[in-house]
């Protein structure tokens, strides 16, 4: 199992084979998925320190 959004997004690049059949979905919208959340949500993530990090060293 994925342990985050990345590994996810990996294992979908590597395997939609699934999501094509049947004309589910094109290999386009799952590539432009990808990248949408890619850019939006782990780029951005990545950012910035996480809740935790910020209690750790900046909250006295």
């Amino acid at each position: 199992m994925p342990g985050s959004l990345g590994e996810s997004l990996a294992a979908l690049e590597a395997d939609h084979d699934f999501l094509t059949k049947g004309d589910v979905f094109t290999t386009d919208v799952i590539e432009t998925w990808v990248a949408y959340k890619k850019e939006r949500e782990i780029d951005q993530v990545q950012l910035r320190p996480h809740p935790w990090e910020f209690y750790l060293y900046y909250d006295i």
